[in-house]
């Protein structure tokens, strides 16, 4: 079953204690898109300039990615400039150039229109409430935001969290945005606002699902792929997003079972994604490589259940 990004197309310049690339190929509807394909037709909106050049089109096209509802105008492409230190949870930000991005409405083709499955990536929350008003009878609507908008449209980050069924953010915007500091508290809070689910992304500490329980809230928390070396971090969590949705459009269920192996395959995405610069290591990834990641995670943070031998007083009962 299709599923509809909007968000960046971008081009980045990245330095990391692993080196550096000038000018790649990135931003969030390009991560998520590349990821999600992996599982299932994706339907990208976005805006380019004059300046995207045909090689990276054709490489979007040539994963199963619709390209009907990527404009392209008069400008360059929106670019981004950062660096990594040691810390590679976080970014500088050297440059950022909106270009073409700073005037981009959404425009839904009329089939994309039909839409089950959505992703709002990263944009104004305003522009998020926009594309939802042009999709149909969407199934599961699924939503990005930063600090910039929570701190400069609070208000219409809540407005927009009434129609979104999940929100994926990392912790410090679910602090941020829920003024908590328990990321359980954060949790609680963000979801009277309307989500039934958030995902909270916390690099390399893993993530963790918080979803509504018949009495309680249920937590599944995954660690983080224990890799050799982290090359390049920059798109992981977009590239997360891609493969959470992604599997749950591909298999079309929503249930807690299901939601849960959507964290995993989006932790495997991630992992995979940071092996290299830019989109470098999921042009060369096979399926099979992914579903045998998703082994060894099930692996990694699998344990036998508690032995009926232990007794109520918390001793082992002995013959």
């Amino acid at each position: 079953m299709s599923i509809l990004v909007v968000g960046s197309v971008a081009y980045d310049s990245v330095a990391t204690p692993a080196g550096s690339v000038d000018r790649a190929l990135g931003g969030s509807a390009t991560y998520f898109s590349v990821a999600a394909s992996f599982f299932t037709p994706v339907w990208l909106v976005a805006c380019v300039g004059r300046d995207f050049r045909p090689e990276d089109r054709y490489f979007l096209e040539s994963r199963g990615i619709d390209l009907e509802g990527l404009q392209t105008f008069e400008g360059e492409t929106f670019s981004w400039k950062g660096r990594y230190g040691s810390n590679l949870d976080e970014a500088e930000t050297l440059e950022t150039r909106l270009n073409v991005f700073a005037d981009f409405r959404p425009e839904l083709p009329q089939r994309f229109r039909a839409a089950e499955y959505v992703f709002l990536a990263n944009i104004d929350p305003a522009l998020q409430r926009s594309v939802l008003s042009q999709v149909r009878r969407p199934r599961l609507v699924a939503a990005d935001t930063m600090n910039y908008w929570i701190e400069r449209r609070f208000e219409e980050i809540l407005q927009t969290l009434r129609q979104v069924h999940i929100l994926i953010i990392n912790e410090t915007e679910a602090r941020e945005l829920s003024r908590e500091l328990s990321l359980i508290k954060a949790a609680e809070k963000i979801m009277q606002w309307g989500p039934r689910g958030i995902v909270i992304k916390r690099g390399g500490a893993g993530a963790l699902l918080f979803t509504r329980g018949k009495t309680e809230l249920e937590v599944f928390g995954l660690p983080a792929f224990p890799l050799e070396q982290v090359v390049d971090p920059t798109g992981a969590g977009d590239t997360f997003a891609g493969g959470f949705m992604g599997y749950l459009a591909g298999v079309g269920r929503i249930d807690e079972p299901t939601l849960r192996q959507a964290v995993v395959f989006g932790s495997v995405m991630a992992s995979f994604n940071v092996e290299s610069f830019s989109l470098d290591r999921l042009r060369t990834l096979t399926f099979p490589e992914i579903t045998e990641r998703f082994r060894r995670f099930h692996r990694l943070s699998y344990f036998d259940p508690l032995p009926e031998t232990l007794s109520e007083a918390g001793r082992m009962d002995l013959p």
